[in-house]
């Protein structure tokens, strides 16, 4: 019988860890430290050979647990087990943090039915439309939008596959580069919030998913640009493998009104204004629509700079502590001073002692004609509170920045012909109610004006409204054509929308308990190998190697990425996060840094052979002649560049740590 090669280098895999366990382990003299090692590696031997992760999580780690009670008090073993079974599960259903998951899968679920990927993916293709390996470049646009919307590999890959792959086959594109862009694009929901494995990590380690969610923003970003960056370099420099578009694929049809006048000139905006000063054939009500349409771009750039400017120059408002107490410094402080401060009764108040005032020094008179003190406060205060509400004066950067934007608004009307003005049209019609979705869910994390919960309830809430206004237009746009009415295109959307809910509520409830029934399965799992003291023997072996910070975080690192071969991120994140965590304090490491690095790492969870997920999803929905080792290899060049953004994050860790130094003052 002829193995598969993924086969083999699982099984490989397998030998590799069950050989040095026979091998190396004192099997005459067996301490509790050793049975936890031992679990350790049975657990990635029964994951490897298809068990399920959270029952095998939970079956190895009850009987570990029995196995260490049993070592102290052999009586009440069994019920320490199952007391320890019940407390672990209900620690699971008593955290808050997991109940962001379900919430923003439902919301990525929704998103996902409203069936505007294909609108966003042709309106960015043809955007990019002139720039080398386009599709390439729209495709990791488009995914790393769409995974900030869901945050689902599986839902992003497959769509992609479905959509972006084909066309770009069609264009004649290497297979490999088109499945390495489809997979690397779409794994960027697992580090772009609002991801699902920050959320996990979170509870797992107990750091602020907000300020996960703060810190993952820009290595998000700057990944989704390295991929465009290696893409059109590499369209450059070998145009054979990402042909340019044909003519035809870059052409963008004009409705009657835009044909009429594009006779007039080729600029959008002064054929505009010309068609509403003089008339030109076409009604006025669609000239100052098609118009407002057109100062979109203009209005938002003076938009984000009036907000910058009023942001940058506000006053500097110092917070008065007056008459505040300290915690505890009230009972701290001495009799006299206590009772004085309370105001209790039979204490002496004390004598007021008013400073000279000023006009006394000087031999002014510092009372009025019926005996009541001159009180200058006011005048004195006058200036102090004009000073209060100044702005502060313009920095230099603040007036490069306002440059740049005068520049960018006359490139982009410099540039505005009519295809421009339709291809934004589809952007606003695809992109900007999409973003204007993620803006509100991501900016109440963000900004502190929401938790987790209540802004992935939001978002649901926004899915669900997305999904039933596009499929009310696509109906309404067919019955228009078909000379039906209104009310059939809203009794289709209803009965549609139903069924979308329904099979993005049960996708939801699949996927929220396999997540929840992991943690159970760790809390049982952590728990047993803490009671064995396989935490303690592993962290001995660390501090005993005398690592630096710099070696531990190498080595750390180094392990999470093999791992991330054979296993999945929820595997990883779930078993190996509670090993590394406890190390930390030792070596002055923040857990928020740790996380993101260990989101960017496990990028390469979903793109290494053999458990290389993003492959078997794409193999899925791809063409019969589009094999599993073209995928592979596809996928190689954007592991490296995963790498590349693992080592610029660690040289430069405030790509991850500024924005939240900046909202949360760490």
């Amino acid at each position: 019988m002829k193995l598969r090669k993924e086969l083999w280098f699982g099984f490989s895999l397998m030998v590799a860890i069950v050989i040095p366990l026979i091998v190396l382990m004192p099997w005459s003299n067996l301490t509790n430290g050793h049975l936890g090692l031992m679990m350790l590696a049975l657990i990635c031997v029964g994951i490897m050979l298809g068990f399920p992760t959270a029952f095998t999580l939970m079956g190895m780690g009850v009987f570990f647990a029995w196995l260490s009670y049993r070592s102290v008090d052999p009586a009440t073993a069994d019920r320490k087990v199952l007391d320890l079974f019940v407390q672990r599960t209900y620690g699971v259903m008593s955290n808050d943090v997991l109940i962001a998951i379900p919430l923003f899968l439902f919301m990525g679920y929704l998103v996902e039915r409203a069936q505007l990927i294909d609108r966003l993916f042709r309106s960015l293709h043809l955007a990019a439309a002139r720039v080398p390996g386009a599709l390439a470049v729209a495709t990791i646009v488009t995914c790393a939008i769409f995974a900030t919307a869901t945050g689902i590999v599986g839902a992003v890959v497959t769509l992609m596959g479905l959509l972006a792959f084909p066309a770009m086959l069609k264009a004649g594109y290497n297979v490999k580069v088109a499945a390495g862009a489809v997979t690397a694009g779409g794994c960027l929901g697992i580090l772009i919030p609002p991801s699902v494995l920050l959320i996990v990590y979170g509870a797992v380690a107990g750091v602020s998913v907000v300020q996960l969610y703060a810190g993952a923003f820009l290595p998000g970003l700057m990944l989704a640009g390295l991929y465009i960056g290696y893409i059109i370099v590499l369209a450059k420099l070998k145009p054979d493998l990402m042909p340019p578009l044909r003519e035809e694929d870059r052409r963008v049809e004009l409705p009657p009104w835009a044909q009429i006048l594009a006779q007039q000139g080729s600029n959008a905006l002064t054929g505009l204004w010309r068609a509403l000063v003089a008339s030109r054939g076409v009604a006025k009500r669609t000239v100052l629509a098609q118009l407002f349409v057109t100062l979109v771009p203009a209005l938002f750039i003076a938009a984000l700079l009036g907000v910058t400017y009023r942001v940058t120059t506000a006053p500097e408002v110092e917070a008065s502590t007056a008459g505040l107490i300290e915690v505890g410094g009230l009972i701290a402080a001495p009799e006299p001073e206590r009772e004085a401060s309370t105001g209790l009764i039979g204490a002496q108040e004390p004598e007021e002692k008013e400073p000279p005032a000023e006009g006394a020094k000087t031999g002014e008179g510092a009372k009025e004609p019926g005996g009541a003190p001159v009180v200058k406060k006011e005048t004195a205060e006058t200036p102090a509170a004009a000073s209060e509400f100044q702005r502060l004066p313009v920095p230099v950067w603040l007036w490069i920045v306002l440059g740049i934007g005068i520049g960018a608004v006359a490139v982009i009307y410099w540039l505005w012909n009519w295809e421009r003005l339709e291809v934004f049209k589809m952007l606003l019609s695809s992109f900007f109610p999409l973003a204007l979705m993620i803006v509100a869910v991501l900016g109440s994390i963000v900004f502190g004006l929401a938790t987790p919960s209540e802004a992935a309830a939001v978002g649901g809430f926004g899915g669900f409204v997305l999904a039933g206004v596009y499929r009310f237009v696509a109906y309404w746009r067919e019955g228009e054509s078909a000379g039906k009415d209104t009310g059939k295109a809203i009794w289709s959307t209803v009965k549609e929308l139903g069924v979308i809910v329904k099979e993005s509520s049960f996708l939801t409830a699949k996927t929220s308990a396999m997540v929840c029934w992991l943690f159970v399965g760790s809390g049982i799992f952590s728990a047993a190998f803490a009671l064995l003291g396989g935490q303690d023997v592993i962290e001995k072996w660390v501090l005993s190697l005398d690592m630096t910070p710099v070696q531990f975080m190498i080595l750390a690192q180094f392990i999470i990425f093999i791992l991330g071969w054979p296993l999945e991120w929820t595997e990883i994140i779930i078993i190996f996060m509670p090993i590394f965590l406890p190390l930390l304090p030792h070596f002055h490491i923040d857990p928020l840094f740790f996380g993101l690095l260990v989101a960017l790492n496990l990028q390469t969870a979903f793109l290494s052979p053999p458990v290389a997920m993003a492959a078997f999803y794409l193999k899925g929905v791809s063409p019969p002649h589009v094999t599993l080792n073209a995928i592979f290899a596809g996928m190689m060049p954007f592991m490296g560049i995963q790498v590349i953004a693992l080592v610029l994050l660690y040289k430069f860790p405030q790509i991850g740590l500024w924005l939240p130094s900046v909202v949360y003052s760490r």
